[in-house]
């Protein structure tokens, strides 16, 4: 990514977060409403390699929250459309692309070893786990999504030990699975809001998709991106706002009250 298109985010992190950012190499697995937003943003931020996982095509029902999803993309294969969107922000950025449904017959086919940093954006629960146990094994990173669905609160997702997590049906159940397995921790983005029961739109006994907004998957989706980006690039290198005004003041020989 040249590097007046990196400017605004070199200010922050510093050139030697910056050169770290560029160098990595980050997996997003699931390109829903939640991945493809994690996977823009990285892009966006300079990342210099990233991997795409998903299976599936465009869909109708993906309008409301995802960014792959347009009249014009409906039926492609969400990689593709993906794909080509980043490459549209970044021309330079290495892209690898998985078009398969991550579990047990396919998780050889994705060499997790090769990645800095996993972003677990499905939406299976036993994927979640295997891909769990899989990333532990190959010693690499892992920041997993937990539950989107059925929330209004945009403002309530954050980045915590899967076992901080509470109110979450979805870190629950993985919390249990994973603990069978002997895993206790693991890095996930969760909402601490309760999950909504959707109006329904099928008869009695069938089964609800859950409902999702673009802002609630969305924020979800640039938090686990920010985990990442903060992980990647280490402590802050742009000194806090006070931080600064009292260094002035010490070189003007001025007072700073504490």
């Amino acid at each position: 990514m040249d590097r007046e298109a990196t400017e605004r985010t070199r200010r922050l992190l510093g050139e030697d977060a910056m050169r770290r950012v560029e160098s990595a190499r980050v997996l997003v697995m699931g390109l829903g409403g939640v991945g493809s937003w994690c996977a823009e943003a990285l892009a966006r931020a300079g990342v210099g390699a990233l991997g795409l996982l998903d299976r599936d095509v465009v869909a109708r029902s993906n309008l409301n929250r995802q960014l792959c999803a347009l009249v014009s993309t409906v039926g492609r294969r969400k990689t593709d459309v993906v794909r080509e969107r980043l490459l549209d922000v970044n021309p330079d950025l290495r892209v690898a692309v998985y078009d398969v449904s991550y579990g047990p017959e396919t998780a050889d086919s994705v060499p997790l070893g090769a990645w800095d940093f996993v972003v677990d954006a499905i939406d299976q629960v036993s994927a979640k786990v295997l891909l769990a146990v899989r990333a532990r094994e190959a010693g690499v990173r892992l920041v997993s999504a937990m539950g989107g669905g059925n929330k209004l609160d945009a403002t309530r997702f954050r980045a915590a030990d899967l076992s901080k997590t509470d109110r979450c049906p979805l870190a629950a159940v993985m919390r249990k699975k994973l603990r069978r397995l002997g895993i206790a921790h693991g890095t996930v983005v969760f909402s601490d809001e309760e999950p909504r029961v959707p109006f329904s739109s099928g008869g009695e006994g069938r089964h609800v998709a859950p409902g999702t907004l673009p802002t609630v998957v969305g924020a979800e989706g640039l938090v686990l991106a920010q985990t990442v980006l903060a992980a990647i690039a280490g402590p802050p290198a742009a000194p806090r706002v006070c931080e600064a005004r009292d260094r002035a003041r010490r070189r003007r020989g001025g007072s700073v009250v504490v």
